[in-house]
């Protein structure tokens, strides 16, 4: 309700500033200050005051007196703050809100048409998930969950970089050594198999001997020719190791879990013919030289010193020339397309798209997000690896400390039922693994962050455990009450039409307030690709739902209207914060 009380607040302030003869250009429509019992605020006062020849209080009182109260959906009464003007909901707004809420769907936007690509992790095939860029795949699946709450066609696709010289190292030292050359693996799981090979390739590259390292580097060379060519045996080759490697990743990834519609290779567009098509196309650009072998493209005009090295001096494709070939290819298939970063791409991802741009495509289509990398603290962790902390080994330490705060908490517990040695597991892989994402999910992207156990798993302070608390406790309520989903899993009992006079309380009218804002959070957080908006709303829900846990008890409430009205709003606050906590990707525990 709260989008459609926006808009028609934006059209009602529109046509008081028009009849008033003042410009309509910016509304400064905002959340009312603190203390302020408002739905929204205007400070347009501020802005008019000079025109007005007015003190900002006086204008503010101006509109708020033309503004057409009867005429504006939702809109109770308009009153002013000093210089701000406030707009006030009626009866009839958290009733509404009460009533979508009640859908267990309810924070998804209709369908608008437009399909949206979210490209994220695509991390380079080459051994297990590291830690540092775990942040990607939770962040990348948490913008693909808010896109597609807000209305859009989602895929989400992985990027595999299965043709540049990394993996021309691997193939090459997975055929070389021997099982016996190297140590066991830290895992019985492919990736940390194969791993091994890379290492010691590498290894050899840096420590061998020179015609030891001359012969692998004629070799990789090889590999590479043969891809750039279309060598379907160096294909094979190469494919095995990237495919293996790829699947273990995959089952690590899946336990956050990041899942993917598909994984695009780089090879593809090697072997289709559109990179080579690409580059004679940038040859042809007036931007591009030709310089000590190479082509390149020339940015100046885009702000890049640095030319766009886009065929080598033996006239093989780098690894951009592809890339460009595959954003063509988004474009061709997608309306939008979204890539999730590490900060070090920035500039990369910046000629990428100047020279996009000189190949005639729309760049206003493709979005890029940058995330700095996550840290662990010193000493928390031992590395297994020995010089990586990987995503298996920080899930697996997330899951036995949630294990213990569970177990530890057991007699605690508001709910009678008894919990079995199943059920602690699955909580414990829920909170766990909810609160590793919750934690950096919860951040703002471009921060760095040090993940912190105690901070993280806190039932107390603003968690993932804290706001899955409430969804337990809301579970727990409407099954004590008897309440059961109807088949098709859509509403939630009860059902029945409830007076919104019977929530009276401000407790409960500032609970339905936050509840109506949730599909508006949705759609912020999809536009500005900004999931951690969602996180923020969750911390604040949670607050607010626990003040009207305290305040107005539902199954011993004084009257049975009034209980039934309260049991409605319960059931409307796990649907809001359930679906809340799936955008981030992180479990609802219906007992914890």
């Amino acid at each position: 309700m709260f989008r459609q009380f926006r808009s028609a607040v934006a059209a009602a302030l529109t046509d008081a500033l028009a009849d008033l003869g003042y410009p309509t250009d910016d509304l400064g429509i905002e959340d009312p200050p603190d203390g302020v019992d408002a739905t929204l605020a205007s400070s347009v006062a501020f802005r008019l005051a000079s025109e007005a020849g007015a003190p900002p209080p006086q204008v503010a009182a101006e509109v708020a007196e033309a503004v057409d109260v009867a005429g504006t959906e939702y809109l109770a009464r308009v009153d002013t703050n000093g210089p701000y003007v406030n707009f006030l909901v009626d009866d009839a707004y958290l009733a509404d809100t009460l009533d979508a809420a009640r859908d267990a769907e309810y924070g998804r936007l209709p369908p608008n048409g437009e399909s949206v690509v979210v490209e994220h992790t695509s991390a380079n095939p080459t051994g297990p998930v590291h830690v540092g860029r775990a942040r990607n795949p939770i962040i990348g699946d948490a913008i693909a969950n808010a896109v597609d709450y807000a209305g859009y066609d989602v895929d989400r696709h992985y990027y595999v970089n299965d043709a540049g010289r990394q993996m021309a190292i691997f193939t090459w030292a997975y055929e070389t050594f021997d099982e016996s050359e190297l140590p066991e693996p830290a895992r019985e799981k492919d990736d940390y198999d194969l791993v091994r090979y890379y290492r010691k390739g590498n290894e050899v590259l840096e420590e061998g001997d020179e015609e030891a390292v001359e012969a692998a580097e004629a070799e990789i060379s090889s590999i590479l020719q043969g891809l750039e060519s279309g060598d379907e045996e160096t294909y094979e080759r190469v494919g095995e190791v990237v495919d293996t490697v790829l699947a273990g990743m995959e089952e690590s990834l899946a336990r956050l879990p990041a899942e993917f519609d598909e994984f695009v290779k780089e090879t593809r567009f090697i072997r289709d013919g559109s990179s080579d098509e690409v580059a004679e196309r940038l040859k042809e650009l007036d931007e591009s030289v030709l310089e000590e072998g190479a082509w390149q493209v020339d940015l100046t005009e885009y702000g890049y010193e640095k030319k766009l090295v886009f065929l080598r001096s033996d006239g093989t494709s780098l690894y951009t020339t592809r890339d460009l070939a595959h954003h063509e290819w988004k474009f061709e298939h997608y309306d939008r397309a979204v890539t999730v970063l590490g900060e070090d791409h920035k500039l990369q991802a910046g000629q990428l798209g100047a020279a996009l741009d000189l190949l005639g495509n729309d760049t206003d289509r493709l979005r890029s997000t940058f995330y700095s990398y996550v840290n662990l603290p010193e000493g928390k962790m031992s590395t297994r690896a020995g010089t990586a902390v990987n995503l298996d080994d920080l899930l697996d330490e997330a899951i036995d400390r949630a294990r213990e705060e569970v177990e530890s908490r057991m007699d605690d517990r508001i709910r009678d039922d008894d919990l079995t040695e199943a059920d602690v597991e699955r909580i414990a892989r829920q909170v766990g693994i909810g609160a590793v994402r919750y934690d950096i999910v919860s951040k703002q992207p471009t921060k760095s962050i040090t993940f912190e156990w105690d901070r993280a798993l806190d039932f107390e302070a603003q968690s993932a455990p804290y706001v899955q608390y409430v969804h337990a406790r809301c579970c727990g309520i409407v099954a004590e009450a008897g309440g059961t989903e109807s088949p098709d899993g859509e509403r939630l009992a009860p059902d029945a039409a409830v007076d919104p006079e019977t929530l009276s309380t401000p407790e409960e009218r500032d609970l339905l307030k936050v509840v109506a804002r949730f599909p508006a959070v949705v759609e912020q957080a999809a536009e500005d690709l900004e999931p951690h908006r969602v996180a923020t709303y969750t911390r604040e829900f949670a607050e607010t739902f626990n003040a009207f846990y305290r305040e107005c008890p539902v199954l011993t409430a004084d009257d049975e209207a009034t209980r039934e009205a309260r049991l409605a709003l319960v059931a409307a606050a796990r649907h809001t914060v359930a679906n809340a906590l799936d955008v981030l990707g992180v479990e609802a525990p219906e007992s914890m």
